[in-house]
């Protein structure tokens, strides 16, 4: 695949025509940045689907675009929300089977389940007799379901109030335990279970379903669904750092398609642009976003300030700029000779384009590099932050 990637990118910036091949470009990254997946969360009334949905766009139950919570029945239609920060990957809060308006028969038909890519089966309790008919259903479309026990945090505590013995890990294996039998007397031979709490997301089983999700989904949709998933683990945070570094290459001949043309300034325009979409991406990915780090904040209990302090990199909770992004470029001395030295040979004859090329592609990967290391660095900080001590 990385050699396939190489080749695409030499044979684009070889077309005689370098607006072409820079639209080429930008049209390989729109086409990455905009697979849709469409993920289907359903459940009886009261399983919490709906603060599952907002805890995974990383939002909390009162924010604007959140979907709407409450004991009664809330979802009363299939509704889309779709992640704020990704809009090509949606979710789809999906009404409970067996209600008056969606009875287990017609469930399939009223709701269009084709559309899904997966399917997130979400309980409170046990599983139930429509639980297990809808993921039959999605079984004969051959399509991946997964069971999740939702509210684990209110079970523990449930449990601790009332039990003088209380073991966590006892009662946790307990309650996996019991969903697992239930589903076995159900007909399902080795059923899976994921013990998840929406409002302490990275603890129980919420790193496994991640790793399940990726690891069942076709490869163009992985990176999708990577970009939406919530930081839950540093593992993630790697993941995203790779993901990112793999773009690198075509920002990076996004810029030499612009040192091509002989427009004094224009390179300089394209690249820091270029940066802008770059580095906006990282800063949403890692979480680092001012939005993302005060509900970090507000659901850990440490302060914004706290988080803020640990920050190392000008573009982590800022707006990414074109002033910020000189700003940075400045700052790293090395780089910007390579973008001074690029802007001049452009002009020598014969050989100046190519040299041009070839400096634009190594400044913009240089410095994307080094961003893109410094916001992995600062998510670790702020996720060691929040969660370390916990």
């Amino acid at each position: 695949m990385e050699a396939e990637t190489d080749a695409e990118i030499r044979q684009i910036l070889q077309n005689s025509d370098q607006s072409l091949a820079a639209a080429e470009i930008n049209e390989v990254l729109e086409q990455q940045n905009n697979i849709s997946l469409n993920i289907a969360v359903t459940g009886e009334t009261g399983a919490g689907k709906s603060t599952f949905i907002n805890a995974f766009r990383g939002l909390n139950d009162e924010d604007d675009g959140a979907a709407l919570t409450g004991c009664k029945e809330t979802t009363k239609e299939v509704t889309a929300y779709p992640h704020p920060n990704y809009p090509n990957v949606t979710f789809w809060d999906l009404p409970g089977i067996g209600t008056t308006n969606f009875p287990a028969k017609k469930y399939k038909k009223k709701v269009g389940l084709e559309k899904f890519d997966f399917f997130i089966i979400i309980s409170a309790n046990r599983f139930t007799e429509n639980d297990v008919k809808l993921a039959q259903e999605i079984k004969k479309m051959k399509k991946n379901y997964y069971f999740v026990r939702s509210k684990i945090d209110s079970d523990l505590d449930n449990e601790k109030k009332f039990r003088t013995n209380f073991n966590r890990e006892e009662t946790l294996t307990d309650i996996k335990e019991d969903c697992i039998k239930g589903l076995q007397d159900a007909g399902f031979e080795s059923p899976q279970v994921f013990l998840v709490s929406s409002f302490e997301l990275h603890e129980y089983d919420i790193s496994l379903l991640q790793e399940t999700f990726e690891t069942e989904l076709p490869e163009h949709k992985r990176n999708a669904l990577l970009m939406t998933t919530p930081i839950t683990s540093l593992e993630i945070i790697a993941k995203k750092k790779e993901a990112f570094k793999s773009k690198i290459k075509y920002w990076a001949a996004a810029s030499a398609a612009g040192a091509a043309v002989s427009v004094p300034g224009l390179s300089i325009a394209v690249d820091v642009s270029i940066l802008i979409a770059a580095v906006t991406q990282y800063v949403h990915g890692f979480g680092l976003d001012v939005p993302t780090m005060k509900r970090l904040a507000a659901r850990t209990g440490v302060s914004y300030d706290d988080l803020l302090a640990v920050i190392v990199s000008p573009l982590a909770a800022a707006e990414v700029t074109s002033a910020l992004v000189l700003r940075v470029m400045s700052s790293l001395a090395g780089r910007t000779v390579l973008m001074a030295v690029e802007e001049g040979s452009r002009f020598i004859p014969i050989i100046g384009i190519p040299i041009a090329m070839g400096l634009s592609y190594i400044a913009i990967y240089r410095v994307l590099s080094h961003i893109l290391n410094t916001l992995a660095e600062d998510s670790e900080r702020v996720f060691r932050k929040a969660f370390g001590s916990k």
